[in-house]
């Protein structure tokens, strides 16, 4: 692209260490600037990472280098972080989820198009080969008509993941527990392959963390297209299991476990795609045991969706779709009844 873009991160926590690692390596960027609370945070992660330490956001918005934004802080902040920055014309990439109601989703969205930035949302399991490989056989039709999309995420967490942070686990900043935390990804991907979901029914409980938010969910979910799903997202599996994402079809089914694809079958293929994903962890224990690759290749198509002028291939309306699904299983388990879509 003939230029390196400089970073600037919100926030010095677990996600940002990472994105700054990606940026890092990425030739065609470099980080700027950071700023976190405390200070001294900020100051201590660009020692370790490069950059400048930026007193508070609106010093790093200041920052002459600074050209794309990347929100690793509380959920509940994104949305006023995100318009800020768009304010200030720079190009906003989210960490999952873009916010935790869709009227911080939808001003996010309005400030970056009024600003004319690009606005992305994170969500690294897209890129991943595997997944792709599931997509592009749907939408050639090789599974046939699809009957059942389920994803499942068995997860375990510590009480003291919970008890160690002032934001997780809680509705304010958090924006509910498991399903929206650890199971958006898979989430997401449900909705990719999917598509657009007409109503889901389910239930969100607290059984095993001493949190306010759910750390189990279960929901029902019926798309426009007939298709039937279900979404299962727990934290308190011990020790920490897998993710799972099934595509069932009529002419053909493929099951994606963690990041390798575990069956493929079609009418004319046994053999699912040659499409390696990451061989590290799926964090099913550990928060940050995964790889960092599909990350590194969305923070890359970010940068070249600003050179060509182009929507990323994630945008801020397919985060607000897969946060619209979340909102949905938490209206359905507080109202006990089905609830259609759009909210």
């Amino acid at each position: 692209m003939g230029k390196s873009f400089g970073f600037g991160l919100i926030g010095a926590g677990m996600i940002s260490q990472m994105h700054a690692e990606v940026v890092n390596r990425l030739p065609n960027a470099h980080l700027a600037a950071v700023t976190a609370v405390p200070f001294e945070a900020a100051r201590s992660f660009a020692t370790r990472n490069g950059g400048d330490a930026c007193q508070d956001v609106r010093a790093l918005l200041s920052h002459p280098d600074v050209e794309v934004v990347v929100l690793g802080t509380p959920s509940g902040l994104h949305p006023e972080q995100a318009v800020a920055a768009a304010q200030a014309g720079k190009h906003v990439l989210i960490e999952k989820p873009i916010g935790v109601s869709l009227a911080g989703a939808d001003a996010a969205i309005a400030a970056a198009k009024q600003a004319g930035v690009k606005l992305g949302v994170v969500s690294q399991r897209r890129f991943d080969p595997p997944c792709r490989a599931i997509k592009q056989a749907l939408e050639r039709g090789e599974f046939g008509r699809c009957v059942l999309i389920n994803g499942f995420v068995k997860y375990y967490r510590e009480p003291s993941y919970y008890s160690s942070s002032n934001w997780r686990g809680t509705w304010a900043l958090d924006g509910g527990g498991a399903l929206i935390n650890q199971g958006i990804h898979t989430v997401d991907l449900v909705r990719w392959m999917g598509g657009p979901v007409k109503s889901v029914t389910g239930f969100a409980r607290t059984l095993s963390h001493d949190i306010e938010v759910e750390d189990t969910a279960s929901a029902a979910i019926e798309f426009e297209s007939g298709a039937l799903g279900c979404i299962q997202s727990t934290t308190s599996a011990s020790p920490g299991l897998h993710i799972s994402v099934e595509v069932l079809g009529d002419k053909g089914s493929a099951i994606l476990k963690d990041s390798d694809i575990v069956f493929w079958k079609t009418e004319t293929s046994d053999c699912a795609p040659s499409q390696e994903g990451p061989k590290t962890g799926s964090g099913s224990r550990d928060p940050m045991a995964f790889s960092a690759s599909g990350h590194a290749a969305q923070f890359e198509d970010f940068l070249k969706a600003i050179a060509e002028n182009r929507e990323p291939l994630v945008t801020g309306q397919d985060g607000r779709d897969t946060l619209e699904l979340v909102l949905a299983v938490y209206e359905a388990s507080r109202s006990g009844r089905v609830v259609h879509l759009p909210l």
